[in-house]
C-alpha cells in the first residue's frame, strides 16, 4: 500500500469522489477475475493505484471504445538470461506483451559469478517500466558433481534479504540433499524462514514421496510436471502448479486437463526459459494464456491463472486484479477470445502500444569487467576430445527428444576408428563435449549424442544449464575444436562452425549468458544463426542451442553430461561411456 501520507490522503479522497482522479478509464468492458465476469464501469485511478470503480471523474480520459480493462500478466518464474538480453533490454520485450511483472531467480549468472552476478541483474532492473521481484539461488552448484564458477552459501545470501525486490528462495534443485537434510539447503530453507516466506521447487522426474519431502521443507510451487496425473498430485498436496512455455520445454498443452474449476486458483503460468526470438514472434504469457484459451480454458479464467493466480502464489496483495486497493497495472484489449493486446499500462502509465514499447528509455551502467571476462578454457587438441571404446563396440548415448528437457539413454553400438569413437551422420550419432570455462582446470567431458541431425559442421556455446561451462556437439573434432576456440575470443556466446570457418556467432559477453546490445540487434544476429544452421544441414525443427544447454543439466532425467564426465541422473552417479549390450526395457537401442 502507499506509504506517504499525502499520497495516501490523495486516493481515499479520489475513491470518496471529492477530488478528480488522475486517470480514469471510460467505456471499457472490465475482466472481474474475482468472479470470473465482465462488468461495466469507469475505473479511477491515483498516484499509479486503482481507487475506485463505478461513475468516476478525472483530470485525463481514456475512452476504451468497449475494449476490455483486463489486469496484465506475471511470468510466476523466468531466468531472464535466457532470453540473452540483459534485464533493462528483456523489459522492452516482455511488456508489448503484457506481462508487467516477473519472478526471476538469476541462477544462470550466478552459476558464474556469484554473488556479483545477483548484484549485477538486481542493479541493472532498478527503476525498469517492468517490475522484477527476485527469488535467491537456492542451489550453486545444482549438484557436487560438476564445476561452476560460484558457490553461494546460505552467509552469501543473507544479505540479499534486505532487499525490497527479493521475495524468497528459487527452484530447489537437489533433491538428494533435500532428502537427506544437508545442512547447506536447511540452512538456506531456515534462513530465508526468518526473512521471507516462500520457496520454489523443482520436481523433474520425481514421485509422490517427493512431493511429501519438498511440501514438509515448505516448497510451495513446481513448474517441473509433465503429466496430468503428477499435476494433481501437487496439488493435491497443497503446490501451486505452474504451466510452463518455454523454448524448450513445452508443457501446458499435456497439463490443461489436470485443471479444473476447483482448483484453477492454484495454478499460473511461467516460461521459465524462453529465447528472444520466441519471445518476440510467440510472445510470454500472453502466448499461455491464448494457448490455454484454445485448448478450452474459458478467458477470464485462463487470464486470472495470467494474473491474480500468480500473484496470490508469490504473496503480491496488489497486482493482478482490477479492483480498489491494487496497483494500476492493466491491458486494453480487443478481443477477449485472441487476447489482443491493444494498450499495456504499469501504474497508470503507457508503456507499450500495438506491440511496441512505448516507455522511458533505462540508463543502465556496463556491466563490470569481472563479468565480461568470464570464459578461461585451455588450448585443446584433438586428442583432448578421444572417446576410447573397445568393447564390442557399444557405447552409452544421449538420446534428446527435441522441444523437452528430459533425455533418454541409449546402449547401442558406434562407429570406432583406431579404438576411439568417430562421429556417424549416417546414425545421427555427434561428438558431445562440456569444457569447463570458470577456473581453467582443464576439465573435458566427453559423450554420444542422438537426435541433432547435422550433416556436417559444429556449434558451441557458453549457455549450458546450470554450471554454463562450455558445451559443443558436432560431426567432427576440428570443427568442434574451432568452434569453442571462437567463443573464447567474443568472451562467451553462440556460435556455427562449418569446415573450420564461423559461419555465424552472437557474442554474449556478459558472464557468456547475456548480450548489452539493443535487442533488435541481438534477433538479427539470432537470425544469422539459424540461417547458418541449415547450411550444417540441421532440419530447424527445434532449436539446438536451447537443447544442447539442458543436456548438461544433471538434475533433470535421465542421462547428461558435465565437465566431470557422463552423468546418470537417475542413479545420481557418473557412468563410462563404453558399454555392455543390454536387455533392460529402461535402455532404449536407437533405430
Amino acid at each position: 500500500m502507499t506509504h506517504n501520507k499525502n499520497q495516501f490522503q490523495k486516493q481515499i479522497a479520489v475513491a470518496n469522489k471529492t477530488i478528480p482522479a488522475d486517470l480514469v478509464i471510460k467505456n471499457g468492458r472490465i475482466v472481474d477475475v474475482f468472479n470470473g465476469e465482465i462488468v461495466e464501469g469507469d475505473v479511477a485511478i491515483c498516484e499509479g493505484i486503482f481507487v475506485g470503480v463505478g461513475n468516476y471523474d478525472g483530470k485525463t480520459v481514456i475512452d476504451a471504445q468497449n475494449s476490455y480493462v483486463s489486469p496484465s500478466f506475471i511470468d510466476g518464474h523466468v531466468h531472464i538470461e535466457s532470453s540473452m538480453l540483459t534485464p533493462n533490454e528483456f523489459a522492452k520485450v516482455v511488456l508489448p506483451h503484457g506481462v508487467t511483472t516477473v519472478v526471476t531467480d538469476p541462477h544462470e549468472i550466478a552459476n558464474v559469478a556469484g554473488t556479483s552476478g545477483i548484484h549485477y541483474m538486481l542493479q541493472n532492473s532498478d527503476q525498469l517500466e517492468l517490475d522484477s521481484r527476485f527469488m535467491l539461488p537456492s542451489c550453486v552448484p545444482a549438484t557436487p558433481f560438476e564445476n561452476t564458477g560460484a558457490t553461494l552459501a546460505s552467509t552469501d545470501l543473507k544479505g540479499f534479504y534486505a532487499h525490497s525486490r527479493v521475495h524468497g528462495l528459487a527452484e530447489v534443485m537437489d533433491y538428494p540433499s533435500l532428502q537427506n537434510g544437508a545442512d547447506w539447503i536447511v540452512d538456506k530453507i531456515l534462513q530465508n524462514n526468518e526473512h521471507r516466506n516462500h520457496i520454489d521447487g523443482h520436481l523433474a522426474g520425481l514421485d509422490t514421496h517427493a512431493i511429501n519431502i519438498y511440501r514438509t521443507a515448505g516448497v510451495m510451487t513446481d513448474h517441473e510436471c509433465k503429466k496430468e496425473e503428477d499435476a494433481r498430485e501437487r496439488l493435491r498436496r497443497g503446490m501451486y502448479l505452474m504451466l510452463r512455455e518455454g523454448s524448450v520445454a513445452k508443457d501446458l498443452t499435456s497439463l490443461i486437463g489436470a485443471v479444473t474449476p476447483q482448483n484453477t486458483h492454484r495454478c499460473l503460468f511461467c516460461t521459465d526459459d524462453k529465447h528472444l526470438d520466441d519471445l518476440i514472434e510467440e510472445g510470454s504469457i500472453d502466448y499461455n494464456v491464448r494457448l490455454a484459451i484454445q485448448l478450452g480454458l474459458s478467458p477470464i479464467q485462463a487470464i486470472q491463472m495470467g494474473s491474480l493466480n500468480a500473484a496470490q502464489c508469490y504473496d503480491f496483495k496488489q497486482k493482478g486484479a482490477i479492483a480498489p486497493g491494487y496497483e494500476a497495472d492493466f491491458l486494453l484489449l480487443d478481443n477477449l477470445e485472441t487476447i489482443d493486446i491493444h494498450e499495456v499500462y504499469k501504474g497508470g502509465r503507457l508503456v507499450a502500444k500495438n506491440g511496441s514499447y512505448v516507455g522511458n528509455e533505462s540508463t543502465a551502467e556496463p556491466a563490470p569487467a569481472k563479468l565480461t571476462d568470464t570464459v578461461h578454457a585451455p588450448e585443446m587438441k584433438v586428442d583432448d576430445l578421444r572417446i576410447p571404446i573397445k568393447n564390442q563396440a557399444f557405447a552409452s548415448i544421449i538420446q534428446i527428444t527435441p522441444n523437452d528437457l528430459v533425455t533418454k539413454k541409449i546402449v547401442d553400438t558406434v562407429h570406432v576408428v583406431d579404438g576411439s569413437f568417430s562421429p556417424s551422420v549416417e546414425k545421427d550419432q555427434q561428438k558431445l563435449v562440456v569444457v569447463e570455462r570458470h577456473h581453467n582446470t582443464g576439465n573435458i567431458g566427453v559423450g554420444i549424442v542422438n537426435g541433432f541431425g547435422f550433416q556436417s559442421g559444429a556449434i558451441a556455446t557458453t549457455i549450458a544449464h546450470d554450471s554454463h561451462n562450455i558445451v559443443a556437439t558436432g560431426t567432427n573434432d576440428e570443427d568442434i575444436l574451432a568452434a569453442i576456440e571462437a567463443l573464447k575470443t567474443i568472451h562467451g556466446g553462440l556460435v556455427v562452425v562449418k569446415d573450420g570457418v564461423v559461419e555465424a556467432q552472437l557474442p554474449l559477453p556478459v558472464a557468456g549468458l547475456m548480450s548489452e546490445q539493443p535487442y533488435d540487434v541481438v534477433n538479427n544476429q539470432l537470425h544469422d544463426i539459424h540461417q547458418a544452421l541449415t547450411r550444417l544441414g540441421f532440419a530447424n525443427t527445434f532449436d539446438p542451442f536451447l537443447t544442447m544447454s539442458f543436456v548438461t543439466l544433471p538434475v533433470i532425467p535421465s542421462i547428461k553430461l558435465t565437465d566431470t564426465g557422463l552423468f546418470d541422473v537417475e542413479r545420481f552417479t557418473h557412468i563410462p561411456v563404453e558399454a555392455q549390450p543390454t536387455n533392460n526395457p529402461d535402455v532404449i537401442p536407437s533405430d
